[in-house]
C-alpha cells in the first residue's frame, strides 16, 4: 500500500501534471511541425483540408507551452510564497481544469482564423494544393491583424505573470536560505527558457522582417527560425523543469537508465517538498 501511494506522487502532484502535459505537448508539436517541414522540402504543397488539420493541430501545441509555462510559475509561487495555502488553491481536479483553460484560450487563437478562411475563401481554394504554412492558409489581412493584436496581448499578460511570480520567488529565497546563489541561478535559467518560448509570439514579425530584407531566401529563413523559436525551446525545457528536479531525476534514472539501488529507488524517497527542490536546484 504505501509503495503504491508513493507511485501516486506523479499523478497526484500538480506540479508534476503540468510538466507532463508539457512534455506531451511538446513532443505533439515537434512531431506534427518536423512534418510539416518534411512536406515543405519534399513535397512543397498538399491539399487545403490535410493542412488545415496539421496546422490547426501544430498551432494549439505551440500556444500551449508559454501558457503552460505560466501557469507552472504560477504553481511555484503559491509553493514557496504561500505554502500553508498550496494544498488548498493547486488541487489535482484545479490544474486539470486548468490545462483545459490553456487549451481553451489557445483555441479562441486559431478559431476565428479558420471562420474568416470559411467566409471569405472560395469553394476552389479548399481543393487546391498549398504551400502549408499559416501565412498562406490564413491569408485574409483581418486574419494577419487578429493574429498580431492576440500575440501582443497573450505576451503581455504571460510577460507580466512571469515576471511577478519569479521575482517574488527570488525575494522570498533570498530572505529564506543562505544559499541565494543557487536560487538566483535557477531563476536565470528558467528566465531564459522562457525567453526562448516568448519568442513564438514575435516569430511572424521577425520573420517578415528577414524575408523583407532576404526575400529569395524564404526556405532558410523559415527553417532557421524553426529551429530557433520551435526546436531549441522544447529542448531545454525537459531539462529545466524535470531532469534538474531532484525528484523526478531518480524515476528516469530506475525506468529509463534501469539503474535500481536501495539509495535511488524512488519508492525509498518521500513527497519532495517543493519549496527546498526549487532552491537545491
Amino acid at each position: 500500500m504505501r509503495v503504491q501511494q508513493k507511485k501516486l506522487i506523479l499523478s497526484s502532484s500538480p506540479r508534476y501534471i503540468l510538466f507532463i502535459h508539457l512534455v506531451i505537448n511538446d513532443m505533439s508539436q515537434l512531431a506534427l511541425s518536423t512534418l510539416l517541414h518534411v512536406i515543405s522540402y519534399t513535397l512543397y504543397s498538399i491539399s487545403v483540408p490535410f493542412c488545415l488539420i496539421l496546422l490547426i493541430i501544430t498551432v494549439l501545441t505551440t500556444l500551449n507551452t508559454p501558457l503552460n509555462l505560466a501557469g507552472m510559475a504560477v504553481e511555484c509561487y503559491i509553493a514557496i510564497c504561500i505554502p500553508l495555502r498550496h494544498s488548498l488553491i493547486c488541487t489535482v481536479k484545479k490544474t486539470y481544469i486548468l490545462i483545459g483553460l490553456i487549451w481553451a484560450v489557445s483555441a479562441l487563437s486559431i478559431l476565428p482564423d479558420l471562420f474568416i478562411l470559411l467566409a471569405t475563401e472560395s469553394l476552389h481554394f479548399f481543393h487546391s494544393r498549398v504551400f502549408c504554412a499559416r501565412d498562406y492558409i490564413f491569408r485574409s489581412a483581418y486574419s494577419q491583424k487578429k493574429r498580431e493584436a492576440s500575440h501582443i496581448v497573450c505576451l503581455v499578460l504571460v510577460w507580466l505573470i512571469l515576471f511577478y511570480t519569479y521575482f517574488r520567488i527570488l525575494f522570498a529565497a533570498k530572505g529564506a536560505t543562505a544559499d541565494f546563489k543557487k536560487a538566483r541561478n535557477t531563476i536565470v535559467l528558467h528566465g531564459f527558457q522562457l525567453l526562448l518560448c516568448m519568442l513564438t509570439y514575435v516569430r511572424p514579425m521577425f520573420e517578415q522582417g528577414l524575408l523583407y530584407l532576404l526575400p529569395k531566401q524564404h526556405l532558410s529563413i523559415h527553417f532557421a527560425c524553426y529551429v530557433i523559436v520551435q526546436i531549441l525551446p522544447r529542448f531545454v525545457s525537459p531539462i529545466v523543469y524535470g531532469l534538474r528536479d531532484q525528484y523526478f531525476r531518480r524515476y528516469v534514472r530506475r525506468y529509463l537508465l534501469c539503474k535500481v539501488s536501495t539509495s535511488s529507488h524512488p519508492e525509498n524517497v518521500t513527497k519532495p517538498n517543493i519549496t527546498s527542490s526549487m532552491r537545491q536546484q
